[in-house]
């Protein structure tokens, strides 16, 4: 979600939080059992929504986003902390715990061994710690960065460590060392401020957080590379998410205003190959690659994720995704554009929607792709031709507000091990089940951990 740092104080009345102080780490206990999704969902005939699990505990006011997985464990971020769900039987979700640790968008990613969880903060905070306060943007001494959780006992969380980084962390990636020891994390943000000490322009750079194997209390920041030497294009100035792709040590930048191509064989020294600039495009906020890792998908967050942008008057090319093949090779490739892809389903204007978070489901041969539009819902679409993307299926509930534009809707949706998981601002943790044809072979990949900004090839 789109968030400009010098109006987070005007914003933050839509993020609905936790008081500021919060003594220690605070667990809670499974309390609310999965329920049936909910009267207003709207659904096509091949998606079958199986549960739904409601905001609760020192979270049922938080705004919840983004999501990861380990085995038969979904951990779902919020501006105010993160949930650990126990998804052994996803029609029957159960939570295991919950830590309340306030700090603004909370994106969250695990290690591949399952025994750490990393979350983003990017909101001003006092210290680092659980306890924080809000702080000031116009602190030297403030605190913004990426906090470090042991969840090695899921059901305990333990806080390991925060580690400072500039303009903070609205988004993170984690990166698997090409040793397999160490992991890095590839840490996004933007928009600087000559008012903020910590966040001076141009900051058309990331941070990259080193995780020593074994060790994670010993992560700090080894690279602080720019990105944009030139500038980039207008209106850039610092990245929203990157994509890696390890095994092609390439990455997919949405940088403001730059859809970004990266060489990350070197971990600590990515450079762009290449870039792309669409007047359609109001800001690129994430990138998935193709399994085969020869096109991706830009997505452009029109409105900043808070207004009704899936109307007949914005029209099909806004607020939408864009395909595009990559072409040549080494520093040469370049971005071909191929087409877009919007929801086909006009949403109220009561209904903040946009093109966010999703990624592929793993059939053989094809590109198919499922996706949260926010108040749009989930939307699974084929783009195996890439100049003719089709919806294949859908999931879309009723506005929060039948009268009013509430912030609301889909933050991400991730096919997982057979089931789609949509974390919802407002209400919780979505699970559904598509079928048709692929599915039955998509359902024959299991994989143990899913950071989706982490891609790796599926078997073809």
């Amino acid at each position: 979600m789109l968030e400009l740092r010098g109006r987070r104080r005007s914003r933050r009345p839509l993020v609905l939080g936790l008081a500021a102080a919060i003594a220690g780490l605070a667990l809670i206990a499974p309390s609310s059992a999965a329920q049936p999704p909910g009267d207003d969902v709207q659904h096509s005939n091949n998606v079958q929504p199986v549960a739904n699990v409601p905001r609760q505990g020192p979270l049922a006011e938080s705004t919840h986003s983004d999501l990861a997985f380990f085995k038969n464990y979904a951990f779902q971020g919020s501006y105010d902390g993160f949930t650990v769900y126990d998804i052994s039987n996803p029609r029957k979700p159960e939570t295991v715990t919950q830590v309340a640790c306030p700090g603004g968008q909370g994106d969250v990613s695990v290690s591949p061994d399952g025994n750490l969880l990393f979350m983003s903060v990017d909101y001003a905070r006092t210290d680092d710690t659980c306890q924080s306060e809000q702080g000031s943007y116009q602190d030297p001494n403030s605190w913004e960065g990426m906090r470090i959780f042991d969840i090695s006992d899921k059901a305990n969380p333990k806080y390991v460590k925060g580690i400072k980084t500039n303009c903070g962390s609205h988004t993170h990636t984690m990166v698997p060392g090409k040793s397999g020891d160490d992991l890095y994390l590839y840490v996004s943000s933007y928009n600087p401020d000559p008012a903020f000490p910590n966040c001076q322009p141009p900051h058309d750079s990331i941070s990259i957080i080193d995780v020593p194997a074994g060790d994670p209390a010993g992560a700090e920041v080894v690279a602080e590379p720019v990105l944009f030497p030139d500038g980039g294009a207008p209106g850039t100035a610092g990245c929203h998410d990157i994509t890696v792709f390890p095994n092609k040590d390439l990455a997919g930048g949405a940088c403001m205003g730059d859809g970004a191509l990266i060489d990350i064989s070197d971990r600590v020294k990515p450079k762009v190959i290449t870039t792309v600039e669409d007047p359609n495009f109001a800001f690129y906020h994430s990138a998935t690659f193709t399994n085969d890792g020869k096109s991706v998908l830009f997505t452009d967050e029109l409105g900043g994720g808070g207004a009704p942008t899936c109307n007949e008057q914005t029209g099909p090319t806004h607020g939408a995704d864009a395909i595009y093949n990559i072409t040549g090779s080494g520093a040469d490739r370049k971005l071909e554009f191929q087409s877009y892809y919007k929801i086909p389903r006009h949403q109220a204007d009561t209904e903040n929607c946009v093109a966010h978070n999703g990624n592929l489901i793993p059939i053989p041969g094809r590109n198919v792709y499922v996706q949260s539009w926010y108040q749009g819902g989930v939307s699974f679409f084929d783009f195996t031709d890439k100049t003719a993307p089709k919806e294949i299926g859908y999931f879309d509930r009723g506005p929060v507000d039948e009268n009013n534009l509430v912030l609301g809707g889909s933050w991400s949706a991730y096919y997982y091990n057979g089931y789609v998981y949509s974390s919802d601002i407002t209400r919780g943790l979505d699970v559904m089940k598509i079928s048709g044809p692929g599915m039955g072979q998509a359902e024959q990949v299991k994989l143990d951990v899913l950071n989706p900004q982490t891609q790796y090839a599926y078997p073809e």
